[in-house]
């Protein structure tokens, strides 16, 4: 797509720049991404864009519309956190790049999560990827960096001492994001502690600085609540359940209920129809649909190819969607003339004291797979990971 600055990204593209790109990373941050980088961003129609930025509005409006009493039946009864909160404050809304009969590139709706996601290390790909080929910087419509730090530190930090803020994970150092917690820690000085590193005196949180006892008053939180019960001898002071005084920056109740859980409810043409598995009408064709259970994360237990008897063989068909197939295009030509798909992530910060969610950045994961995610591409083949996108005429 727009084929002049493909044209001339492949002409400037060689093995040293994608090299230099990884050596800015470490260089600007210190630490280098443990998830595979594509080769090249994407390069999107203004057009597209204006479809992206439709299909969005309208989610959230419809987000917004839904009562608090139907977006809670999405959370199991055994991973409901006290003291919720009467909105998000992240969105993160992925829509595949495809083509409809008529060949115009249109998005799709994948998925879509109130979670945080890449926000540290999206921005400094961009301002790497930019350095390393000076053309894009006329491409770029984004905020600047002190915009861009100012309302993630909105989101984030509020109206608290950074010091009393902390990025919550689950053995951060071997997740592949760490180093978006690095990056995180460098622009809003907060610090990153392990969940198993958290201390509790009564109803306050504490972790340890120096020798001392930190009180922690907000949690930006970034552990999968419910993947916490697959980790084996996991021992902390402090469980996701009680009631503590702390503030949730995003509250985990939204995991579940801005997921796949809000698919079969939502309409607008660039949403494939979706349904509860529990639900599926006998008028549609199984072999047009794509099994997805509930809350998996990163692609787990999808299947591209469901049959009735996998159907017939689940028991909680409540916890699990049938959504229409789409069929993401081909349209990122690589320097050896083959042809890449990808996804778009657009990744909102919702501010509580505004009353929409704005757009920080966009994420692009790119294949030459059936699915999107690294693990199921050939090993030595290009123009496959994650980027993000640029948009122009």
């Amino acid at each position: 797509m727009i084929p002049k600055y493909r044209t001339q990204f492949n002409i400037e593209f060689s093995a040293e720049t994608y090299k230099k790109t990884h050596e800015l990373i470490i260089e600007k941050c210190g630490h280098e991404a443990a998830f595979r980088l594509s080769e090249s961003p994407i390069f999107l129609t203004n057009d597209f864009w204006n479809k992206l930025d439709d299909a969005s509005k309208s989610i959230i409006s419809q987000i917004k519309n839904m009562s608090d009493e139907e977006l809670s039946k999405a959370i199991p009864a055994n991973c409901n956190v006290p003291n919720d909160t009467k909105q998000p404050h992240f969105l993160a809304i992925d829509f595949g790049i495809c083509q409809d009969e008529n060949g115009e590139i249109i998005p799709q709706l994948i998925e879509l999560q109130a979670f945080p996601s890449l926000f540290g290390f999206q921005r400094l790909f961009e301002e790497v990827i930019t350095e390393v080929y000076p053309f894009l910087n006329d491409l770029k419509k984004s905020l600047s960096q002190e915009e861009f730090v100012e309302k993630l530190k909105a989101v984030i930090v509020g109206d608290e001492n950074p010091e009393n803020v902390i990025l919550l994970e689950i053995y951060p150092e071997k997740q592949k994001t760490a180093v978006d917690f690095i990056l995180t820690e460098q622009l809003l000085g907060i610090k990153t502690v392990c969940l198993t590193k958290v201390k509790k005196e009564g109803k306050k949180l504490f972790y340890e600085k120096d020798g001392k006892l930190i009180p922690i008053n907000r949690i930006y939180n970034r552990v999968i609540f419910d993947e916490l019960d697959k980790i084996e001898g996991l021992k902390t002071e402090f469980d996701f359940r009680e009631n503590v005084d702390v503030e949730w920056v995003t509250h985990p109740n939204w995991f579940f209920k801005v997921s796949k859980y809000i698919l079969p409810k939502l309409k607008h043409a660039f949403v494939p129809k979706s349904y509860f598995l529990s639900d599926f009408p006998e008028t549609e064709t199984l072999e047009n649909f794509v099994l997805k259970p509930l809350f998996s994360f990163a692609g787990s237990g999808v299947n591209l190819d469901p049959t009735q008897e996998i159907i017939n063989q689940i028991n909680d068909k409540e916890n699990y969607i049938l959504q229409r197939k789409v069929t993401y295009a081909p349209l990122f030509e690589d320097i050896n003339g083959e042809f890449s798909k990808a996804e778009i992530r657009l990744l909102f910060g919702w501010d509580p004291k505004k009353e929409d969610p704005e757009l920080l950045v966009n994420l692009v994961r790119m294949t030459k797979a059936a699915m999107v995610n690294v693990d199921f591409n050939k090993k030595d083949a290009i123009w496959i990971g994650s980027s993000m996108a640029f948009f122009g005429e």
